[in-house]
């Protein structure tokens, strides 16, 4: 199985020490998100947990980790955007997260490693069409090393995100094949593979192939296992990823982007990460006298029959 950390908020960022000390106890426990008293167990082995995918912004909390979580297969997706503080207000700054990125991929290596351009929106001033090429190109060029793979998205407007970002406006028609298109052409130039995720619009025809964040090849060339595993995520309309279990909790991500749809508000926010423990086996809170605890049901999906040619 593959255990996601997390698309609900940021752990390498804020929760790594947490997270590292639940891999050294063996498990850990998530609070189904619409009933609190419902509880997940998951096993923390290898033996069923075949990659631990990552989702961040920041990778720098996690480095120091990395060697006692490569018992495990890892795939880390990053976050690279060009906006400013305005609309990330505690993502550090570019040039350091893009630091600790040709770090991260020292450890790990290229195969594990993926860049996240996403997700893009266009206004009239800061984040125009040509300033988000200028940007891309600026950054291919830094993240070539760490990696050849990046995926691109663009903007959907989730409750939430208008909620916190009244004036976001979906990208017309032509504005994504026009990014699509000098997208693919830079990151040609750099040795890059450019897909979307979970795009209505078919954007192969302009050089951006309709990909998946956690994809079937791309797993098995970051763990170097075969994968027997197939299917679809079915989270999200047009996704195309393999299934995932997620550990995060939602309002809980301090970088407070404005776009994102995971925190409905920052006060919320404030308040479950004042209630985050390093010692709990959940990343939000403690046990409750009227948890239900379930234990997952946890396979690994290595196919370990050999090959015979």
């Amino acid at each position: 199985m593959l255990l996601f950390a997390s698309g609900r908020t940021d752990i390498p960022a804020f929760y790594s020490k947490w997270f590292v000390n639940r891999v050294r106890a063996g498990f850990v426990d998530v609070r189904n998100p619409y009933y609190g008293e419902q509880v997940t167990r998951y096993k923390l082995d290898p033996s069923v947990v075949d990659c631990l995918v990552f989702c961040t912004k920041n990778p720098a909390p996690i480095l120091p980790y990395i060697d006692e979580l490569k018992k495990f297969g890892l795939y880390f997706f990053v976050t690279v955007t060009p906006y400013s503080k305005e609309i990330e207000p505690n993502v550090p700054e570019k040039s350091s997260v893009i630091d600790s990125v040709l770090e991260l991929s020292e450890k790990v290596g290229k195969n594990s490693v993926c860049w996240r351009y996403d997700p893009i929106f266009v206004d009239g001033e800061n984040y125009t069409v040509s300033n988000h090429i200028k940007y891309f190109r600026q950054m291919a060029a830094r993240l070539n090393s760490a990696t050849d793979r990046c995926i691109i998205s663009f903007v959907d407007l989730y409750s939430k995100t208008k909620k916190n970002f009244p004036d976001l406006k979906e990208v017309s028609e032509n504005d994504q094949i026009f990014i699509a298109q000098s997208f693919s052409r830079i990151a040609g130039e750099y040795g890059m593979t450019i897909e979307s995720c979970a795009e209505k619009l078919d954007l192969s025809p302009f050089g951006v192939e309709k990909g998946c964040c956690v994809g079937k090849e791309q797993i098995e060339k970051a763990t170097g296992i075969r994968l027997l595993k197939t299917g679809k995520q079915n989270l999200r309309q047009h996704c195309l990823c393999l299934p995932t279990r997620d550990i995060g909790y939602y309002n809980s991500c301090p970088h407070l982007c404005k776009y994102c749809y995971a925190n409905y508000d920052a006060k919320i926010v404030e308040k479950n990460y004042s209630l985050h423990d390093d010692e709990s086996p959940f990343l939000i809170g403690n046990s409750r006298p009227d948890d239900v605890i379930n234990f997952a049901s946890q396979e690994s999906w290595e196919d370990k029959q050999l090959l015979l040619f």
